[in-house]
């Protein structure tokens, strides 16, 4: 039984409070919030500690949850690491590159399980999908929001588009060759709505769109490769796969889908399936996937590397769209 404690107490945090509670390999401690009233209110709610400091919450877990604004997950996370606690830490991993690049040192150092909270690896749509992802070339996701003045201390990148960038990189095998974006700040001091255009080496392209000013709620994203593609609906956990093969000799099926190539290039038959979507908690799910890492020694699912590797593509993006925004 690992005792973990949660550092953050906000909607997210509560959230994963009420997970935690239902994974029974972990032992809850409690909590630490630097916001008093915010901590006696949920603390008498759930009736649940609430720690008084980090450091007396420290000195009495294993694991540490940290839910907190970006800008915190720096000191948090470092101060546990020193401690050698494991750590599960919200996405993004840190607010600048640099608090990213030691927090991947201390992790070294400490030799620890770290997970960074990516949740829509997740997802049961993309679960489902993943197997068939073999070697997309191109991608085209839009991640769509009303807007809501909670998220906005960072930018539309970081908020939104970063789970993207992670899904990405986790299906494309290549390093990135180049970087377009465009944006513009429309009810927030930074950018509201922005578009990506990610070249890799292999060719893959892979165009990503984000807003938080948009009249209604889309995460989709959809996948172009050889002979296939694959749409998948974060929200709606729906999925489709369109495969083409070969029509050989003897098909005889009325209601198939069958091109006509052309120029003695054969035929083409098109199937459609649509995987199966297992409902489940996807925060749960990947805590238990993070307590499995500490309890079987393995790499954690979304490891610390990966939560670097998705940061540093989204500054790249942050920084590219800052330049065109003063250059104007």
């Amino acid at each position: 039984m690992l005792k973990i404690g949660v550092i953050g107490v906000g909607h997210l945090g509560e959230i994963h409070i009420n997970c935690i509670k239902e994974i029974e390999s972990f032992s809850l401690a409690g909590f630490y919030d630097i916001d008093k009233a915010r901590s006696a209110q949920v603390s008498g709610e759930l009736n649940l500690k609430s720690y008084d400091s980090f450091d007396e919450l420290l000195n009495d877990v294993d694991v540490v949850d940290v839910v907190t604004p970006t800008i915190s997950h720096f000191e948090y996370t470092s101060r546990a690491l020193r401690k050698s606690k494991h750590v599960f830490i919200e996405k993004p991993l840190a607010h600048t590159l640099a608090e990213a690049k030691e927090l991947v040192k201390l992790t070294k150092e400490a030799g620890v399980k770290v997970q960074v909270g990516h949740v829509e690896r997740f997802n049961p749509a993309f679960i489902a999908v993943k197997p068939y992802c073999s070697n997309p070339m191109f991608i085209e996701s839009h991640r769509l929001a009303q807007f809501n003045p909670r998220g906005t201390d960072v930018s539309v990148i970081l908020d939104l588009m970063i789970h993207d960038i992670d899904i990405v990189l986790s299906v494309v095998n290549s390093n990135i060759k180049k970087v377009s974006v465009s944006g513009v700040a429309v009810v927030s001091e930074t950018p509201d709505i922005a578009n990506a255009r990610i070249e890799f080496d292999n060719g893959c392209v892979a165009n990503l769109t984000a807003s938080r000013i948009s009249l209604k709620n889309m995460r989709k994203t959809r996948f172009f490769q050889r002979d296939a593609y694959i749409s998948v609906d974060f929200l709606d956990k729906e999925t489709k796969i369109f495969r083409l093969k070969n029509v050989e000799e003897g098909t005889d099926n009325p209601f198939a889908m069958i091109i006509d190539l052309g120029d003695d290039k054969g035929k083409k038959i098109i199937y459609y399936d649509s995987p199966e979507t297992i409902p489940i908690n996807a925060i749960k799910t990947e805590l238990e996937a993070f307590l499995d890492s500490i309890v079987k020694n393995t790499q954690p699912q979304i490891s610390v590397v990966d939560g670097f590797k998705a940061l540093e593509v989204a500054h790249k993006i942050i920084d590219k769209l800052n330049y065109s925004l003063t250059s104007i």
